[in-house]
């Protein structure tokens, strides 16, 4: 339960910032209408949050522990999403503030994503990859050289 909890209030404070109240502030809440847009919006909004819902189960589940930097997974987590990217979440963060480009037809979110996604870049070269290798050594070693960074590569086996 308490693991549950602290993933609940990582997702609402970090990934709700930036995924939900940064684009609701930046749009204003000004939907125009509810035509094709508002379809593709719901569409990526479902997508974007399986995603993000799906890593943050394998990381409770498997992992036994967050997303947060203070409470990582106890054990790398390389199944679900993650045998095909190493960061499908961020992925799932950015498709959802796309969604909200979508509903609202703004381009400036569709700015706001691309600084995000320069911004989880950033974190990722800077803090993350360089933490996990001295935490998982050669297993993520491993990981890193089967499984790209960000878009999946699909064999035929």
């Amino acid at each position: 339960m308490v693991l549950f909890l602290k993933n609940l209030v990582f997702t609402i404070v970090v990934p709700g910032t930036a995924a939900f109240w940064i684009p609701w502030l930046i749009v204003g809440g000004n939907q125009t209408d509810l035509g094709f847009m508002t379809l593709v919006s719901v569409l990526l909004f479902i997508l974007g949050s399986a995603i993000y819902l799906w890593c943050v189960w394998d990381f409770a589940t498997f992992g036994r522990g967050t997303p947060a930097p203070i409470d990582p997974p106890k054990k790398l987590v390389i199944r679900g999403l993650y045998q095909y990217s190493r960061n499908p979440m961020y992925v799932g963060v950015l498709i959802l503030i796309l969604a909200w480009a979508a509903s609202f037809k703004a381009i400036i979110l569709v700015v706001y994503a691309l600084l995000i996604s320069i911004a989880f870049h950033a974190v990722i070269i800077i803090y993350e990859e360089p933490h996990l290798r001295s935490l998982f050594g050669d297993s993520y070693l491993g990981y890193c050289a089967r499984v790209p960074r960000w878009i999946p590569h699909f064999r035929a086996k």
